[in-house]
């Protein structure tokens, strides 16, 4: 044998390997490629009746926020005509309240400076008795007309 034959078989079996190896890499590449078609074709499967869901969703959604929206509508048009009634009747019969208690006041302060002791006219709350909202403790009333100790 000589040296060109032997450089002949080491590059058929060179070669060789090499058909081999791609041959491999080829089939690998192959079932590669048909387990992402089946994954494709399931995803497909899958998504084509959860895109239809979702979408029968957002549409069923709109069709709720638009009653929440004239709901939303109603609600405000109510509020506005409850103020404007509650302006009405505050500026209606508000004025003619208000001179009433005043009138109703400056009667009783009228009759109740004749039936005091006091010649000035005071009143229980100028004695002390009554404080604005509160009834005054007796200890207190007792020490502001001077007649009890401090407790």
């Amino acid at each position: 044998m000589s040296g060109g034959e032997v450089a002949g078989i080491l590059v058929a079996v060179f070669w060789a390997i090499l058909v081999s190896f791609l041959a491999v890499a080829l089939a690998r590449l192959a079932q590669t490629l048909k387990a992402t078609t089946k994954l494709v074709a399931d995803v497909t499967d899958q998504a084509v009746p959860l895109l239809a869901d979702a979408s029968s969703a957002v549409r069923s959604a709109q069709t709720q926020i638009d009653r929440v929206d004239a709901i939303a509508t109603d609600v405000q048009e109510v509020t506005s005509n409850a103020s404007a009634l509650s302006t009405t009747v505050a500026s209606t019969f508000g004025g003619p309240l208000v001179k009433v208690a005043a009138f109703g006041y400056g009667v009783r302060r009228a009759l109740g400076g004749r039936k005091g002791d006091d010649a000035s006219g005071a009143s229980d709350r100028d004695q002390g008795h009554v404080i604005v909202g509160r009834t005054v403790p007796a200890a207190r009333r007792a020490r502001r007309a001077g007649r009890g100790k401090r407790d």
